[in-house]
């Protein structure tokens, strides 16, 4: 089921040199209408599988795994709110290297550092003191009272907590969030689609012609 047979029509004027009369016109798909979740159904948490997607998969191998039907790859995309499938979804590893090297320049640049941030701490008693993953700065260091066993006496403990993290680090995490997705089970694409296709018709306005067309105005009477 393809997305792009399902979407309405906009009769437009035709501005191609071949046009006979002014007024003459033509269908053209209103790309600008587009489906989304129901807000019930995705708050129906087991409507929902979660998935990692591999590495090279695009939308259309996800929804020919699932779905058995490539051409609803938009439903995959609906149901994680993807509207940019070149910036939010997951670029492929050599892809994603092709990206890095145009953004940093060079090997050595992909490899420098980011940004640094914490390490995680443990006291004595194997209780996390400070959590791992925070930004911080190179040189930061972390103070804490460590009990020293005898008593209630604590000790003040001051240690270096920060690590760098190169660019190659961070673009891979940014890279693999986005190949965690949702999927749809099954079961619920039937509704999904039934509402695909009401929130593609069209009310009745001035521009009405019927339920799956409406009319665009003529720039050629306007002067626009």
């Amino acid at each position: 089921m393809s997305y792009f047979r399902e979407l309405p029509n906009i009769s437009a004027v035709s501005l191609l040199p071949s046009a006979s009369r002014n007024d003459e016109r033509m269908l053209v798909k209103n790309i600008y209408k587009r489906a989304k979740l129901r807000s019930d159904l995705d708050n129906v948490i087991l409507a929902f599988d979660y998935r990692t997607i591999p590495d090279g998969y695009r939308p259309d191998n996800v929804a020919n795994e699932i779905y058995e039907d490539p051409e609803l790859d938009w439903v995959v995309l609906i149901v994680n709110n993807i509207t940019n499938v070149r910036d939010q979804w997951p670029l492929s590893n050599n892809d994603l290297h092709t990206y890095m090297l145009d953004k940093y320049g060079s090997e050595a640049n992909i490899a420098g550092v980011h940004h640094y941030e914490t390490i995680e701490i443990k006291d004595r008693f194997n209780r996390t003191v400070l959590q791992s993953g925070l930004e911080v700065d190179a040189n930061f260091q972390y103070t804490y009272n460590e009990y020293t066993g005898i008593g209630t006496n604590f000790s003040r403990v001051s240690i270096p907590a920060s690590q760098s993290v190169s660019n190659f680090e961070y673009e891979t995490r940014l890279n693999d969030t986005k190949r965690i997705i949702r999927i749809l089970k099954p079961e619920y694409l039937p509704a999904l689609i039934s509402d695909m296709r009401r929130m593609m018709k069209y009310e009745k306005s001035s521009q009405f012609v019927d339920r799956i067309t409406k009319e665009a105005y003529n720039p050629r009477e306007t002067g626009v």
